[in-house]
């Protein structure tokens, strides 16, 4: 990749690997931490002191420290410390999930609060069980009033993904600046917007379709 000569058809085909690579981050992610949250957020709201301390901490260090860190901390502190060394992509997921877990916590949390309690009560008047009560009436309330935030969030994850090169993950980032590095041309960096304007464009439009979907609970 001397001077200025790019070789497109390679540059592509890295690209579109790397951003495989991204992709799985975001998903391994997706479906680990938005469960993790929803237990976090039991814990967190516990009135048991044992349970909802330590996870007060959790959060604190999840949110209070740079997700870059906690990376580096997943892939070269484990080692020393504890004697496992994870798998470079196997570090990275797990610091995803546990960052993103912390956060998703608090947004479920806050759209649990924002329910009134007089629909919990008026539905143990109509006869609904606990269960019944959160899944048909609470729940889709929630999910209504956090999908903004929730957006948001899966949005920055996307952005995020880019963090991994930090641990020599091969993600898109990674790879653009390999490119741009070696062959001193800025075209990468365009085809790497372009990839992360589309895969956030995908995440847009189908908030976008839930939130339709809900426009009831208007």
């Amino acid at each position: 990749m001397g001077g200025n000569a790019i070789n497109y058809g390679l540059l592509l085909q890295q690209m579109l690997s790397a951003t495989f690579v991204s992709l799985e981050l975001f998903f391994f992610t997706t479906i680990a931490a938005i469960p993790l949250g929803l237990l976090v957020t039991v814990m967190r709201m516990s009135r048991v002191k044992i349970i909802n301390i330590p996870t007060r901490i959790y959060i604190l260090l999840m949110r209070g420290t740079p997700l870059m860190l906690q990376l580096m901390f997943m892939y070269y502190a484990l080692k020393p410390l504890f004697g496992i060394q994870l798998p470079r992509m196997t570090a990275a997921v797990v610091a995803y999930i546990l960052n993103y877990a912390a956060y998703f916590c608090e947004i479920f949390r806050g759209g649990i609060e924002a329910i009134d309690n007089g629909q919990y009560e008026a539905a143990k008047v109509l006869g609904y069980t606990q269960v019944d009560t959160f899944f048909k009436i609470i729940l889709p309330q929630v999910v209504k009033i956090i999908l903004p935030s929730m957006s948001n969030e899966f949005i920055t994850l996307v952005k995020d993904t880019a963090l991994a090169q930090i641990i020599a993950v091969n993600e898109l980032m990674k790879i653009t600046e390999y490119w741009v590095t070696g062959s001193v041309n800025m075209t990468p960096f365009v085809i790497a917007g372009v990839f992360y304007l589309t895969m956030n464009a995908v995440v847009t439009r189908v908030f976008d379709f839930m939130e339709k979907k809900l426009s009831y609970y208007r």
